[in-house]
């Protein structure tokens, strides 16, 4: 029978937790209520932090018998998500928790599928929550008060968390059989491109549009890990750009690994290869003073690749597409890489382009099944879209 797990720190938390667990069992929804402190706990559990922390590579002394807490914080992170690996009966987590136990929690949360409901009640999460987060559909609820005891306000906001989660787990997404699915990376820059392709091939696949700010990215080539994934548009590739030069919305350095590792067939661009993302203005790095910027709105600012950086940035993605061993086509507009990269566009610089274009073709190397090709055509226009989606027909 599948549970709901109930987590937090039993040691600093105990009645938060003890209430949420109740209200959940009360509403008659089989509960695991699970300590990942590391001290004793203040209330009965049904799954003890030695038992999580034993699930870690070096034992349970490497959470628990440690006086750093943050080393302690971060080895009791790693146990729990390899004890909600071990598990098979998770139909939901729900965490409480400070700056600590959030670490932990979500630490575990991030390891589970797509889908599986995951709520974490947390003191910081009205704040910056990637690191939380991450990749992941974890829902961060604002605890509103600190976790120092119940009150009127914390058991209003326990109680809403526990109905949301018995919500989803006593309905679950039942996926239905269907048609493949693909992904494809989008900006805002190249939404006419995509949103063409999918046009194209939305009637026989269940098109998935990542959008390109280093998240998109990572997430998509998780699910072709995963398998979720029957074939890739990565027209894109925008957040290598960000990853090499600086910017704010930058790839993993893995970037395109998925790829290579997998096989899955691959059709790819230069979209947005143009641009490094930045904040607002005064966020740009002082090295980067003079240089060619858009101010996409108040709190993003674009600056123009030049031909030195279009040369490094070719010359990279050239050289991860080589490694892959499914069938590739890798597809150059010639006449601009994104909307602004047009004539009489804030970034039309033919000579950059053609750095990045000729770094590109240099460091690929072609073979039967892994092709890269000129096209005389802007990225948006509907001819290149065309295209893509025609190259993507001929290996899947």
């Amino acid at each position: 029978m599948k549970r709901i797990y109930v987590v937090g720190t039993a040691d600093t938390k105990g009645p938060e937790l003890a209430y949420l667990a109740d209200l959940l069992a009360q509403s008659g929804l089989p509960v695991q209520r699970v300590d990942v402190g590391t001290r004793s706990p203040s209330i009965n559990v049904d799954i003890s932090a030695t038992e999580v922390a034993g699930h870690h590579p070096d034992g349970a002394g490497a959470a628990l018998d440690g006086d750093d807490r943050g080393v302690a914080v971060t080895a009791m992170g790693a146990a729990f998500a390899r004890f909600l690996a071990s598990r098979q009966d998770v139909g939901g987590i729900i965490g409480i928790g400070g700056g600590g136990g959030t670490s932990i929690i979500t630490t575990g949360m991030q390891a589970l599928p797509y889908g599986l409901p995951k709520i974490m009640v947390s003191t910081l999460a009205s704040g910056d929550v990637s690191p939380y987060v991450d990749i992941s559909d974890i829902i961060m609820m604002p605890s509103v008060t600190d976790f120092a005891g119940l009150n009127q306000l914390s058991r209003m906001i326990l109680h809403n968390a526990a109905q949301a989660i018995a919500g989803m787990a006593r309905t679950p997404y039942r996926p239905s059989a269907g048609q493949p699915s693909i992904g494809l990376t989008m900006f805002g820059v190249t939404t006419t491109c995509v949103m063409s392709i999918v046009k194209h091939l939305q009637k026989d696949r269940d098109c998935m549009v990542f959008h390109a700010t280093g998240v998109g990215g990572r997430t998509m080539e998780k699910l072709v890990d995963d398998g979720v994934l029957a074939g890739v548009l990565d027209i894109t590739t925008t957040e290598v750009c960000d990853m090499l030069l600086g910017g704010v919305l930058p790839s993993a350095p893995s970037r395109f690994d998925a790829i290579a590792r997998t096989g899955i067939p691959y059709v790819g661009s230069v979209g947005a290869l143009d641009m490094v993302n930045f904040w607002a203005p005064d966020t740009v790095p002082d090295a980067f003073a003079g240089r060619r910027f858009h101010h996409h709105n108040p709190n993003v600012t674009l600056m123009r690749t030049n031909v030195e950086e279009c040369r490094r940035i070719g010359d990279w993605i050239g050289r991860k597409l080589s490694a892959c061993t499914g069938p590739v086509r890798f597809l150059i507009p010639e006449l601009g890489v994104s909307a602004l990269d047009i004539e009489g566009g804030d970034f039309f610089d033919p000579e950059a382009d053609a750095a990045l274009f000729e770094a590109l073709e240099n460091a690929f190397e072609a073979t039967d099944a892994r092709r890269i090709e000129r096209l005389p055509l802007h990225i948006n226009d509907p001819a290149f879209a065309k295209a893509a989606a025609d190259a993507f027909l001929s290996i899947n």
